[in-house]
């Protein structure tokens, strides 16, 4: 029985409390993205979970940046910058351009860049 209505996006019946909508769960479950793809995506979440890595994150939005200028930007040690530079470069949301002794920091691609600014837009419609 299709208890889901596509076009009104409504349940056609309602069941007896208690009752499931097993065709129904049986279509959501396989609509749904594979465990491993979502504990990925927690993994990722994590990454953005912290406060200084968002903003280095947030530096670099627009930005190629060495390790000096990010520390001077966000008025932190060295040693706390690089840190977070490493879990970043790990997950693979920024990429190093070395050009001599420097390095230069940038986001990894643009996907990097529409998860913060979709994060911020989020948050800014709630004030």
């Amino acid at each position: 029985m299709d208890y889901f209505n596509t076009t009104d996006m409504e349940y056609e019946e309602v069941p007896e409390a208690g009752e499931s909508h097993g065709d129904y769960v049986e279509l959501v479950r396989s609509d749904m993205v594979d465990i491993d793809r979502v504990y990925d995506l927690a993994e990722l979440f994590k990454i953005f979970g912290d406060s200084t890595r968002l903003r280095i994150l947030s530096a670099l939005l627009n930005h190629e940046l060495c390790v000096c200028d990010i520390c001077e930007v966000l008025e932190m040690n060295q040693s706390a910058i690089s840190h977070q530079l490493r879990v970043l470069r790990t997950a693979g949301l920024i990429k190093v351009r070395r050009s001599g002794k420097s390095a230069f920091y940038s986001l990894d691609d643009d996907h990097v860049k529409k998860i913060i600014e979709m994060g911020f837009e989020h948050i800014n419609e709630k004030n």
